[in-house]
């Protein structure tokens, strides 16, 4: 699944934002102003998502979720909150798709016939080189 058509549907709704005062170095804004954007959400009780495409995400984010089954992710890279709520949100949207995309299956190849011939060739080249190595120390 794409990013831009989890947009499409709007998850403003069911997301909870909260700020907070944001660590590491910084000055004075760090200790003044919450730019650290906190979002979650509850994938159990979405609206928006399918009984599959809600099973899926338990599964494959299983370990990103609280035991409640909700979702959180944090921003604070940004001096603005502004700035760290549209990263977290797109953060959101791409976690999403990766988990909705369904893995390709593999398929599996034959071996050419050059490749076993090669093979083959490159094993015999080998014993010839280790056989006459016991005929020598005679």
């Amino acid at each position: 699944m794409q990013v831009h058509e989890l947009k499409q549907r709007d998850f403003t709704s069911e997301i909870q934002y909260s700020a907070s005062r944001s660590g590491g170095p910084g000055g004075q804004n760090v200790n003044k102003v919450n730019s650290k954007v906190e979002l979650r959400f509850h994938i159990a009780s979405s609206q928006l998502l399918s009984d599959r495409e809600k099973h899926l995400l338990l599964n494959k984010l299983s370990s990103k979720l609280t035991l409640q089954g909700e979702l959180i992710l944090t921003a604070q890279t940004e001096r603005s909150q502004l700035k760290n709520k549209l990263a977290v949100n797109e953060r959101f949207y791409i976690l999403l798709a990766s988990a909705l995309t369904p893995v390709k299956k593999r398929k599996p190849t034959k071996r050419t016939k050059a490749s076993v011939e090669r093979r083959l060739n490159s094993k015999k080249k080998q014993s010839e080189k280790k056989s006459n190595r016991k005929y020598r120390a005679l």
